[in-house]
């Protein structure tokens, strides 16, 4: 993405109806991060550990987007440009933990990853039916999209790794779409990077014309 998408940047974030949206959206993460953890625990799934860890990451990066609101452009870029590092430390986090499990297996219960992985896919859609109409705009109102796509996204990998498990017998199916999910991770983040790298380049050949 070159730098010259920061001149079709059309929408920051400042209309009202969208913090109303993020306020909204930040709060329903925040809950599913609660309900989906410990159940990923009970149920012994890394896919739904994963699909929790990333409802914490965004509750967290959705509030700074919140706050950030209305800055500078360097300062949205930069916030933006950490989200994205964070997010792929967190597919980096999803990526060894996976690794790792392959060497400690325990079969997942694919009834729990089932019915929570379709309760976090409810909530992941409503998510991005509410930010639909603010999908595009600068890096930051961008990442939050990207993000809560993605979230939808692997809510369905999860209900398909439950299925997988329950067909085979075995946690490998879990483990797949971990690493799947870890992958989706990092693809989010090189594209937020992108964007935001670009946003800051944009300006700063701006500002020195």
């Amino acid at each position: 993405m070159g730098a010259h998408c920061c001149n079709d940047v059309k929408f920051e974030g400042l209309d009202p109806a969208y913090k109303r949206v993020l306020f909204i959206v930040i709060a329903i993460n925040a809950f599913m991060f609660l309900v989906e953890m410990p159940m990923g625990f009970v149920g012994q799934s890394q896919a739904l550990k994963a699909d929790a860890l990333d409802f914490l990451g965004d509750t967290l990066t959705y509030t700074i987007s919140l706050l950030v609101i209305g800055k500078s452009i360097q300062t949205r870029a930069r916030v933006a440009l950490l989200k994205g590092l964070s997010l792929a430390l967190m597919g980096i986090w999803v990526l060894g933990s996976t690794v790792y499990t392959v060497f400690y297996t325990q079969q997942p219960a694919a009834m729990i990853m089932g019915s929570v992985g379709a309760a976090a896919l409810m909530a992941n859609v409503a998510s991005v039916l509410l930010l639909l109409r603010f999908k595009d705009g600068d890096a930051n109102v961008r990442s939050v999209w990207l993000c809560s796509r993605n979230d939808a996204i692997g809510n369905v990998m999860v209900m398909v790794a439950a299925s997988g498990v329950w067909v085979s017998g075995t946690g490998w199916p879990d483990l797949v779409v971990a690493g799947l999910m870890a992958s989706l991770f990092l693809s989010g983040a090189v594209a937020i990077v992108r964007q935001a790298r670009a946003e800051l380049h944009h300006h700063q050949h701006a500002a020195a014309e």
